[in-house]
C-alpha cells in the first residue's frame, strides 16, 4: 500500500462521499427511524444495527425494517422527521473541517458523491456550512444510478474533465471502494464508519485511515493545482 504522499502528489480532483465519511448522522437517522417504528407500532431499533444498515439509498433502508405492504408509508413518515432530526443531530466528523480547508487552500476541486437523497444531502450541507468547500454535490437520485454504479464518479470527472488518474475517492464503506474501483479511480477506506476493514478487503484501496485527521499532513505538501 502506498503512501499518501505518493497518492496526494498527483491528485487535484478529491470526492468525498458524505455520511460516515464527512459527517456523522446516524444519530439523526436512528431517531427518525425509531419515530417511524413507533408510530407503526414496532420496537426500537438499536444505533449499531441502524448505522450497518444504510448506504444503499433510504428506500433499501426502509424496507429492512418495515413489511413490503407498509414501506411507502413508513418512507413518507421517515422523511417527514428526517429533516428535522438532520439539522438537530448531523455532526461534522472529527478534521472534516480543516482537512477540506487545507485541499480548498492547495486548489484541489473538491466534490461529493453520495447515495443519500439530494434533498437531505442540502440539510447536511447548509447545516454544517459545507457548502462554500464543494465545487459539485452529486446525489444517486439526481443521475438515476446509486452507488456502486460507476456513473456518479465518471459524471464529477467528465464536469471537471478531469483524468481518472487526477482523481481520488474518500468513503467509509464497501460501495465506496467498489465504485472507485469500476471507475477506475484511486480509493482511500475511512474506518469507522458503516464498515468494516475485513468488508473492504476484496477491492483495490490506496490507504485506510482511522481518521481524517492521518490526511492532513500530506494534504497541507500537495502542490497548488488546478484543473484542466
Amino acid at each position: 500500500m502506498k503512501s499518501s504522499t505518493a497518492l496526494f502528489g498527483k491528485k487535484c480532483l478529491f470526492i468525498f462521499d458524505l455520511d460516515g465519511t464527512l459527517v456523522d448522522a446516524y444519530q439523526a437517522i436512528s431517531r427518525s427511524l425509531n419515530y417511524t417504528r413507533r408510530i407503526f407500532g414496532y420496537p426500537p431499533v438499536g444505533l449499531n444495527r441502524a448505522k450497518k444498515s444504510v448506504g444503499k439509498g433510504e428506500r433499501h433502508f426502509i424496507g429492512l425494517f418495515f413489511p413490503s405492504n407498509e414501506a411507502a408509508r413508513a418512507l413518507t413518515v421517515y422523511r417527514r422527521h428526517h429533516k428535522k432530526s438532520l439539522t438537530r443531530y448531523a455532526r461534522l466528523k472529527p478534521h472534516a473541517a480543516r482537512l477540506l480547508r487545507i485541499l480548498k487552500e492547495r486548489g484541489c476541486v473538491l466534490a461529493i458523491a453520495s447515495n443519500r437523497p439530494a434533498l437531505f444531502t442540502r440539510i447536511i450541507i447548509e447545516s454544517l456550512r459545507l457548502k462554500p468547500y464543494f465545487d459539485l454535490v452529486v446525489c444517486a437520485d439526481q443521475i438515476q444510478r446509486l452507488k456502486p454504479h460507476p456513473k456518479i464518479l465518471r459524471h464529477i470527472m467528465r464536469t471537471f474533465n478531469m483524468p481518472k488518474e487526477s482523481a481520488v475517492f474518500v468513503g467509509d464503506m464497501s460501495i465506496d471502494m467498489a465504485t472507485a474501483a469500476r471507475a477506475g479511480i484511486d480509493a482511500v477506506f475511512v474506518k469507522g464508519g458503516s464498515d468494516s476493514v475485513s468488508q473492504v478487503k476484496p477491492y483495490p484501496v490506496r490507504k485506510v485511515i482511522a481518521s481524517l485527521k492521518e490526511l492532513i499532513p500530506d494534504a497541507a505538501t500537495i502542490e497548488v493545482c488546478r484543473p484542466r
